[in-house]
């Protein structure tokens, strides 16, 4: 029997777990961390999160738990006769969650949200070593379409 999955906004109350599944991860290389001495760091992210207009960080809740998060910015620029996208960002799933459809209802959640706000699509990065996380996207029919870049400020 699958139990169910409810996905909701994030509230500070949520920032612990989301931290300590950041932490979980071997193939991102963030640095994030699960120390409690560390957590003001992630409560002024998240408040700076909260209060943005164009930001939404969600939470995936199974049996009181949080399980899974991620969040959207819906960016709108010029291009495309002023056309909004909405990015998905930051999708991670509990370790020991993994292969219940925690990250699939995730994801269609942020589509769904992309289609309510009137983007014209949906996009989203991935670790160029997220091979499985790869296949995940393409299952879920998002393609390949870009190359990116990144330059690390700090």
């Amino acid at each position: 029997m699958t139990r169910s999955i409810e996905i909701r906004l994030a509230d500070r109350g949520d920032v612990a777990a989301i931290a300590a599944m950041f932490a979980q991860d071997t193939l991102g290389g963030h640095g994030d961390s699960a120390d409690p001495a560390e957590l003001p760091l992630y409560l002024a992210a998240f408040d700076r999160i909260a209060t943005s207009p164009n930001d939404a960080l969600y939470v995936a809740v199974r049996d009181g738990e949080v399980v899974g998060t991620f969040q959207t910015t819906l960016i709108t620029s010029l291009t495309g006769k002023g056309a909004s996208s909405l990015t998905i960002e930051a999708v991670h799933t509990r370790t020991d969650m993994r292969g219940l459809g925690i990250g699939q209802s995730m994801v269609n959640h942020a589509i769904a949200q992309g289609r309510d706000q009137g983007a014209r699509l949906v996009q989203l990065m991935s670790n160029a070593v997220r091979h499985d996380a790869h296949r995940f996207y393409q299952n879920l029919g998002f393609t390949r379409s870009h190359a990116g870049f990144k330059m690390k400020l700090r």
